[in-house]
């Protein structure tokens, strides 16, 4: 028996033993992926809720937030058991979310009703719905804590919620079908991809003006294929990288110009991005094939593939 007990409690804490850590959402699965980002391979699976998409840690990483569309339910992680601890009231068909920086109050896009829940985690209680647009899916923070951004798919919009208040304040018209947004690290600007329009729009945040619209041609690629998703910024200002969706590339833009610098060939239907800590690596979830291709963001060169479960979807990393 006791043997039995020592062999469970390895299996619980598998991952314990690694160091930084990519989880990897597969929304056809109902699973968790988990890559050791020393040896960039699977080290552990997690069987969650139904099609699982957007996932973010709390501030201390010891919980993991995951969207679990098809339950209608925000689920709890607790990292260092890998077990699910409770639901959180998310409303229907939650998607996308973002935490705000009192690391209490979560803001979730829930497609199918055209509002953001916002629920407080302590207490696990709704605190304000929001009416938005029609089908909610992006969701940002700001840096400050200030704004919380949701795009809108069919209304083709960015909304601007108040947090303090909870109150949608501004609307800013976008191309066809924003589906994520990121500010930079200093908060003076809020990326927008918009994946049917195959751009992405870069508005300034104090005036919530557009100051450029971001255009993608990849050789060889026909444009309704280019579809613009996930996009990740570089702390030093330098670098946004955006995952171009059916087209099966990542744009490399410099983020000070604006200008795209090259397009990196990475799997079938790129989707989400994230980096490792340090900004070393910049990993990205490539749904139809299964796979996580990882780049290294300094030489610009896409060094592995790591196979993971089906449709991958979300992904987070821990440091």
């Amino acid at each position: 028996m006791k043997n039995l007990l020592l062999l469970s409690l390895l299996l619980i804490n598998v991952t314990s033993a690694y160091g930084e850590m990519a989880y990897v959402s597969n929304e056809k699965d109902d699973t968790i992926s988990v890559i050791d980002l020393d040896a960039l391979e699977v080290v552990n699976t997690i069987e969650v809720g139904m099609r699982p998409r957007g996932i973010i840690f709390n501030k201390d990483y010891s919980n993991l937030y995951i969207c679990a569309s098809e339950s209608d339910a925000v689920q709890v992680m607790d990292v260092a058991t890998n077990r699910i601890i409770h639901n959180l009231p998310s409303g229907e068909d939650p998607e996308q979310f973002a935490l705000h920086k009192n690391d209490r109050h979560l803001y979730i896009a829930n497609e199918d009703d055209a509002i953001v829940t916002v629920v407080d985690t302590k207490i696990r209680t709704v605190l304000a719905q929001i009416d938005v647009g029609v089908e909610p899916e992006g969701m940002a923070i700001s840096p400050d804590g200030k704004w919380a951004i949701n795009t809108t798919e069919t209304t083709n919009m960015l909304h601007w919620i108040d947090t303090t208040t909870f109150q949608l304040v501004d609307n800013t018209l976008v191309d066809q079908r924003p589906r994520h947004v990121e500010f930079t690290k200093d908060g003076k600007q809020l990326w927008a991809s918009s994946e049917i329009g195959g751009t992405v729009t870069v508005v300034d945040v104090e005036s919530r003006n557009i100051l450029h619209t971001i255009r993608f041609h990849v050789k060889g690629v026909h444009k309704d294929r280019v579809q613009p998703v996930g996009i990740k910024l570089t702390d030093d200002g330098k670098y946004a990288f955006v995952a171009l969706g059916p087209s099966n590339h990542v744009a490399v833009v410099d983020a000070q110009s604006f200008e795209v610098l090259d397009y990196l060939l990475v799997g079938r239907r790129v989707w989400q991005l994230a980096f490792a800590k340090d900004q070393s690596l910049l990993l990205t979830t490539n749904g139809v094939s299964g796979d996580v291709s990882v780049i290294d963001v300094e030489d610009l060169d896409v060094i592995k593939t790591i196979r993971v479960g089906r449709y991958p979807w979300g992904i987070a990393v821990k440091p």
